[in-house]
């Protein structure tokens, strides 16, 4: 069913075509770090907690798409054009395509203010809804009733977009975007791509005033500066000591929203934890307790890097934070019974754990798998440890 036939489509009838058409993000407290990265980029747009007459622009995740799809089949007598973006819509932009106008796929920095100039072109210029966007690359949208995906975009440089607007919504600092990794269930590399790309020091510096407590956003932070298949400790060293020289920060890095791939974990490494931050913990994925999931998902390295990695935490002091999915496709109760063993053992040594059920995001090779069941002895065990207090989280399906 398309879009029209859920709602009322755009219509200029009414309209002052002398002006430009409002632009609006639909506000969601959990989807904030996406408005901060877009805002520099579309001066003037402001924030709305339901849809309006304008541009409305959604960003938001796999679970909260259901409801969203549902406000805007629901908006029958707004008079906007919707766009979508971020995880969910870069990932399903067909599925996408029957709720909303247009969809951003990818990173939004170029495309979005390209998408958005030709619609305010097209307002006031023209007298009906006739777009054709295929000469914008990144996007999805219909054409005479049927889809069309343009050309990907090429990725941008971190450095040509600010990190926020000082005087609107902060964000921790994005330091790096991709992933050189191919796990199945991870929706990082299809959002920006298998190389990363790093903000220069400079730039973070400059964006480091505005905070008294620096946090960080990067899919693997002790791999800065470097291509994110083995670390580069000179380039963190340089981004540490910098920060460091500002007046009154607290610097807290390789903690969430970031996290670091266990085998980036080296003495060396915890050595500038030390030397340049206050946190006494470090955010690790893991994902398994099990080397034959591991394996099978293509996660990249084993569980005794796991191992290792938390040891080398335990040895300096710092808490390992540990995160860990169940219910991959292939596992057994033996595989989840090696994750509890390697759960229990962290949370026996002092550390900490974060479980997820798997969830099956579109774009990835588990979007429309059945994920595993976990075994009642399992789940009984692991709520055991959760009373306990050292592990958090949701290891279920839960309805």
């Amino acid at each position: 069913m398309s879009r029209g036939e859920e709602r009322k489509c755009f219509s200029f009838e009414g309209k002052d075509m002398r002006n430009r058409l409002p632009i609006h993000f639909r506000y969601f407290k959990k989807n904030t770090y996406s408005y901060s990265a877009l805002m520099p980029v579309l001066p003037g747009a402001d924030f709305v907690k339901e849809p309006t007459d304008g541009v409305m622009l959604y960003s938001f995740f796999t679970n909260q798409s259901e409801s969203v799809f549902e406000e805007i089949k629901n908006a029958r007598d707004i008079s906007a054009f919707f766009i979508a973006g971020g995880p969910h819509p870069t990932g399903a932009p067909l599925k996408t395509l029957q709720y909303f106008d247009a969809v951003v796929i990818g990173e939004g920095e170029e495309t979005l203010p390209a998408l958005i100039s030709q619609i305010q072109n097209n307002f006031q210029n023209e007298t009906d809804l006739k777009f054709n966007f295929e000469n914008i690359p990144g996007i999805a949208f219909q054409k005479n009733g049927n889809p069309v995906i343009t050309q990907k975009r090429k990725s941008i440089s971190l450095d040509s977009y600010p990190c926020f607007l000082p005087d609107n919504i902060w964000r921790p600092l994005e330091i790096s975007r991709g992933c050189p990794h191919r796990c199945k269930f991870c929706q990082t590399p299809q959002l920006f791509g298998h190389q990363m790309r790093h903000r220069s020091v400079s730039e973070i510096v400059k964006y480091a005033v505005y905070y008294d407590d620096l946090r960080f956003i990067s899919s693997n932070a002790f791999a800065y500066g470097g291509n994110g298949v083995s670390p580069k400790y000179e380039k963190v060293k340089e981004l540490l000591s910098s920060l460091f020289k500002l007046e009154n920060k607290r610097i807290f890095f390789g903690t969430f929203p970031s996290e670091t791939r266990p085998e980036f974990v080296t003495e060396d490494m915890l050595s500038l934890i030390h030397t340049y931050c206050e946190n006494d913990s470090l955010s690790i994925g893991a994902q398994s307790g099990s080397d034959m999931i591991l394996k099978e998902i293509g996660r990249g390295h084993s569980t005794e890097n796991v191992y290792d990695a938390a040891e080398l935490c335990f040895d300096s002091d710092i808490i390992p934070i540990v995160d860990f999915i169940i219910g991959f496709p292939s596992e057994t109760e033996n595989d989840q019974q090696k994750t509890l063993e390697m759960i229990d053992w962290l949370c026996q040594k002092g550390g900490e754990v974060r479980a997820h059920y798997l969830t099956p995001l579109p774009s990835t090779v588990y979007e429309n798998i059945k994920p595993a069941a976990v075994h009642p002895d399992i789940s009984k065990k692991l709520g055991k440890l959760a009373l306990g207090g050292k592990l958090k989280g949701t290891w279920e399906n839960m309805p």
